[in-house]
C-alpha cells in the first residue's frame, strides 16, 4: 500500500502544532517551548528553534546548548527547545554518517527555517518545503554514500511503500535470504529492518491522529495495538500520541 504524504495542524488558543511527512523529510513544529524524555531516534533531527535555543542532554556528558542543533540517528538523548521551534526529520540513510551531535550557529538555523518557509515568529504551516529543508541540511552535513540497490529498495518498502510487506518477501523481491538482507541493511544504514518499519509505521499513524482515535490510528498503521503505538512514540521520540490530542485540527 502506498501512503501519500500527509499533513495537519491543531491548535487551542495561543498554542499550534503543525506536522508534516513526506519523501525528503518529516517535520514537527510547535508554537511554545517543549522538552521531551529521553530516547533514540532511528532517523536524523535537526532541531530548529524560532528565537530561542535547543539544548541537548546525553548520559553522563555536559549539557550542550546552541541556537540549533542537528542530531544523528540512534543518540540516546533528551532534548528541548527554549522558544517555538521546528523539529525536522531525516531518514538515516539520507545524509552521511557522524559521531556526535552538530551545533549550528544562529545564521545556518535562519537558513534552514526560511528554506521551510518559516520566516517569522508565527512557525510553519502544512506547506513547509519539506525537500528545501533537506537540500539545506544536506548542504550542511554533505551527500550520503549510495546504498546497495537492494537494501535502498527494502528500505524504501518497510518505511514507505509496504510496510506490511513480510521481510521473508522483500528479501526474495532481491535474491536474497531475509537474514542476509537483514545484515546487509544494519552493514548500509545502521539500523536494523524491524526498526525501520516501526519508524515508517509511527510515521502513518502520527499523519492519522486528528482523523481518529490513537487506537485506530495504532490499527491503521499495522501496530499489534494503541500500547505498542504508544511505546513506539516513547522510544524513538520521548513523547506519547496523547500528547497530541489535547488539540482540535483546524
Amino acid at each position: 500500500m502506498i501512503r501519500s504524504p500527509r499533513a495537519w495542524a491543531l491548535e487551542q488558543n495561543d498554542c499550534r502544532t503543525v506536522f508534516a511527512t513526506g519523501p525528503e523529510a518529516t517535520m514537527f513544529a510547535e508554537s511554545r517551548p517543549f522538552h521531551v524524555a529521553r530516547h533514540r531516534l532511528p532517523a536524523w533531527k535537526a532541531v530548529l528553534p524560532i528565537g530561542g535555543h535547543a539544548e541537548l542532554l546525553q548520559p553522563g556528558r555536559p549539557l550542550v546548548a546552541a541556537p540549533g542543533l542537528i542530531v544523528p540517528p540512534q543518540l540516546v538523548h533528551a532534548c528541548a527547545a527554549t522558544s517555538p521551534y521546528l523539529a525536522l526529520f531525516i531518514d538515516s540513510w539520507l545524509l552521511p554518517p557522524c559521531p556526535g551531535p552538530v551545533q549550528l550557529d544562529g545564521g545556518e538555523v535562519r537558513r534552514l527555517l526560511a528554506a521551510l518557509g518559516t520566516t517569522d515568529s508565527d512557525g510553519p504551516g502544512v506547506g513547509a518545503d519539506l525537500g528545501a529543508g533537506y537540500a539545506g541540511l544536506r548542504a550542511l552535513a554533505g551527500r550520503p554514500s549510495p546504498l546497495d540497490p537492494r537494501v535502498a529498495h527494502a528500505v524504501d518498502l518497510c518505511t514507505l511503500r509496504d510496510p506490511d510487506l513480510p521481510i521473508a518477501s522483500i528479501a526474495a523481491e532481491v535474491g536474497l535470504s531475509a537474514p542476509r538482507l537483514r545484515a546487509l541493511v544494519r552493514q548500509d544504514v545502521g539500523i536494523s529492518l524491524a526498526h525501520l518499519r516501526r519508524w515508517g509505521r509511527l510515521r502513518t499513524a502520527i499523519a492519522g491522529l486528528p482523523d481518529s482515535t490513537a487506537a485506530l490510528a495504532a490499527a491503521g498503521a499495522g501496530f499489534a495495538d494503541q500500547a505498542h503505538l504508544t511505546r513506539t512514540a516513547r522510544d524513538f521520540t520521548g513523547r506519547t500520541p496523547a500528547s497530541l490530542k489535547r488539540w482540535e485540527a483546524r
